[in-house]
């Protein structure tokens, strides 16, 4: 079978921001650290955690647009290149496409077949228009709609349509289903499922673990500003598949598998100290826990933890963060 092409990769990627503390003394907030990933062809990689984690900084580094004070590092490359501040202005929109969470991304102002056309008005963008909205199961009357005559449903099928309009190598797609119920998450989830199948890359940012394996082919999980664990969906089926404590406490805390929470709560910014960042929650850590970790290759997935290839079950008791799933 032949190798699928990586469309993007992300190699050790920093995020700081520049802030000012009392008496204007100058400080660095880390927001991520050391993060690596992959987005291949044809493939639909989810990046799961919970809020502060770094899922939506990790899509404003690779579209280029984070604010003034941030302070990055490591490289971003697409399609084998590094992705540039000049390259990302002229693939913004085009190759590279975001899908919002927030529906009110939707020019108010703009009748929805304008939005999807992007201001177009020649026959043959008419016509591929329509196809594209046809597609999502939305009739030629929507092209008359304003965003605030459209249900949530439609509004989500709509932002799905601007983006696929111009044929994309790389959809990222930015908590594209809250206050969907399940049924209507996972139809736009298929939507992305599908482009994914037809030979695009795929990165779907979601706080839903759930959902999330119901679509995608792997799970990164991310934690405190970096990723723990990468894994193929498969691995998800059983706890002894999976490789880091944290990703075995997220399974154990889905409602099928004894919705059992979490104890403790995430560091951020100042918080975050040398080291696993899950060790103060972690009973398997000692005090080799508080030393660097790399992100290492084990079996068949990637794990950033000293103990994964020891074993243990890590289980914690009640209390702390409930997992459905603030992660």
């Amino acid at each position: 079978m032949e190798e699928r092409k990586t469309v993007l990769s992300v190699e050790h990627l920093s995020v700081k921001f520049t802030q000012y503390e009392r008496g204007f003394r100058q400080i660095e907030l880390p927001a991520i650290r050391d993060l690596s990933l992959t987005v291949k062809e044809g493939e639909m990689v989810a990046v799961v955690g919970s809020s502060g984690s770094g899922k939506s900084l990790l899509v404003h580094a690779v579209l280029g647009i984070l604010p003034y004070n941030a302070v990055t590092g490591g490289r971003i490359d697409y399609d084998g290149m590094e992705l540039t501040e000049k390259r990302i202005r002229a693939l913004r929109g085009r190759e590279i496409v975001l899908v919002p969470q927030s529906v009110s991304y939707l020019d108010p102002l703009m009748k929805a077949g304008a939005s999807v056309r992007k201001g177009k008005k020649d026959s043959e963008t008419r016509r591929k228009c329509r196809e594209v909205l046809a597609r999502y199961g939305l009739g030629k009357e929507t092209e008359e709609l304003y965003p605030f005559e459209l249900s949530g449903g439609m509004t989500r099928r709509v932002l799905i349509s601007t983006a696929v309009m111009e044929k994309p190598r790389l959809v990222i797609a930015d908590e594209p289903t809250p206050g969907l119920h399940m049924e209507a998450a996972k139809r736009v989830l298929s939507h992305f499922r599908e482009i994914a199948d037809e030979g695009a890359g795929v990165l779907l940012i979601t706080h839903d673990l759930e959902l999330a394996l119901e679509a995608a082919d792997r799970i990164v999980v991310f934690y405190a500003g970096t990723n723990v664990e990468e894994a193929p969906v498969s691995d998800f089926e059983e706890e002894e598949r999976l490789r880091h404590p944290y990703t075995k406490a997220l399974f154990r805390a889905m409602p099928q598998h004894g919705f059992v929470p979490i104890s403790g709560s995430q560091p951020y910014g100042k918080e975050f100290l040398s080291g696993c960042p899950y060790a103060s929650r972690c009973e398997l850590a000692d005090g080799t826990c508080g030393k660097e970790v790399e992100y290492t290759s084990l079996r068949g997935g990637m794990v950033r933890c000293r103990k994964a290839a020891e074993g243990g079950n890590g289980r914690y008791g009640a209390g702390g963060e409930s997992a459905l799933f603030s992660i």
